[in-house]
């Protein structure tokens, strides 16, 4: 049976909108300067339902697990310091396209070359102390929403 150039386009697009879950961090230096309920109307606002939230404070060997795809590169244990120097929320967001939602919704990595709007330009101070933390793939997603909730926790 062939396929019209219409239904392919309907396939792709719903591939496109699928319901996707993501990880986000709201990060020590947001913490600290009184960001986290801004930044969770950010995420409201911008279509993200939250299936699971919680505060937490990493110890080292956490922080050092999670960021293990960076472990040997000159920046992992700045990195790993400033993770565990203050409380940080872990968020399960989901929405449709959530990774990408949630990436555009950060901004860039670094603060100075981020989109007006975004929560990195808006709390970010620096490439290092960048506000927010999110998944940049569906395998990336489903690790680091493991790391922090287990599967009960976003039922």
């Amino acid at each position: 049976m062939r396929h019209s150039g219409r239904d392919r386009r309907k396939g792709e697009e719903q591939t496109m909108n699928q319901l996707e879950r993501t990880l986000a961090i709201i990060k020590p230096d947001s913490f600290a300067g009184g960001h986290t309920g801004e930044i969770l109307a950010m995420i409201e606002a911008a279509g993200f339902r939250i299936l699971g939230m919680r505060m937490t404070r990493l110890s080292k060997a956490q922080a050092q697990g999670f960021y293990d795809v960076h472990r040997g590169k000159p920046f992992f244990a700045g990195l790993v310091e400033f993770m565990t120097e203050g409380p940080v929320v872990v968020l399960a967001l989901e929405r449709e396209n959530a990774i990408k939602a949630w990436r555009d919704l950060m901004g860039a990595t670094n603060p100075a070359g981020a989109a007006e709007g975004t929560i990195r330009k808006k709390f970010g101070t620096a490439i290092d102390r960048n506000a927010v933390h999110g998944s940049d793939a569906p395998e990336t997603a489903a690790y680091e929403l493991g790391f922090f909730f287990s599967g009960a926790d976003l039922a």
